[in-house]
């Protein structure tokens, strides 16, 4: 049977930007792009019509910025999830962003790969965040007495997999680091993610540097 493919809804002010990324997406199997928005409002509207699976968002915009569209999308009938595309690496615009629902926060420097499986990994719900980005929410979250992250009940397997995940490593990745089916990574995660009553993948790297993971590097035995 075969599997819907991705729909994607493009939006940022810069016209050869989306030019260039639905390019890519349109070569890719698995996605296809329904709508492109230059402004805020108009990437509101355009959802609203389409009902796109993934918003690729970017934060600056005229007539109603990218967070504040992100906002309005995640709390409508039919919320797609939200990826931001910037080139604004700001502590804000982060903080901002997850706030107002974003799956994801990446920057336009990731290389077409790594978005090409962003996409699939936000539309599969699952949260994803740039190296940069999720290493200062660990610094902002650890800022505050916490205590360390215990892992009792979870097992050797899923600690390599926490850690890897710490580490920003994708799925695929992951898969390929550890010679693992998608689905059996997938399964992995869930039991991570109910053991460490994590909400999401942003959660899991916080978990996973708490409890000392991010201090062995990605090769290092559990």
């Amino acid at each position: 049977m075969s599997v819907a493919p991705v729909r994607v809804l493009l939006a940022d002010d810069e016209p050869l930007f989306r030019t260039t990324v639905r390019r890519l997406l349109d070569a890719s199997p698995g996605i296809t792009v329904v709508a492109e928005a230059g402004t805020g409002r108009e990437a509101v509207a355009l959802a609203a019509d389409h009902r796109p699976d993934v918003a690729l968002m970017d934060v600056r915009m005229p007539d109603g910025d990218g967070i504040t569209a992100t906002a309005q999308l995640t709390a409508s009938p039919h919320p797609p999830r939200v990826l931001v595309l910037t080139t604004f690496d700001l502590d804000d615009h982060v903080y901002r962003a997850l706030r107002a629902g974003a799956s994801g926060f990446l920057l336009k420097d990731i290389t077409p790969p790594r978005l090409l499986d962003a996409i699939h990994t936000v539309a599969a719900g699952e949260a994803l965040l740039a190296p940069t980005v999720t290493r200062r929410l660990i610094d902002a979250f650890t800022s505050r007495p916490a205590a360390v992250r215990c892992l009792d009940g979870v097992t050797p397997r899923e600690q390599e997999i926490l850690r890897l995940i710490t580490h920003g490593l994708s799925n695929v990745e992951i898969q390929n680091s550890l010679h693992i089916s998608r689905a059996t990574l997938k399964t992995h995660i869930g039991r991570l993610l109910i053991k460490l009553n994590a909400r999401d993948r942003a959660q899991l790297v916080i978990a996973g540097y708490q409890a000392g993971l991010a201090d062995r590097p990605p090769s290092s035995p559990p």
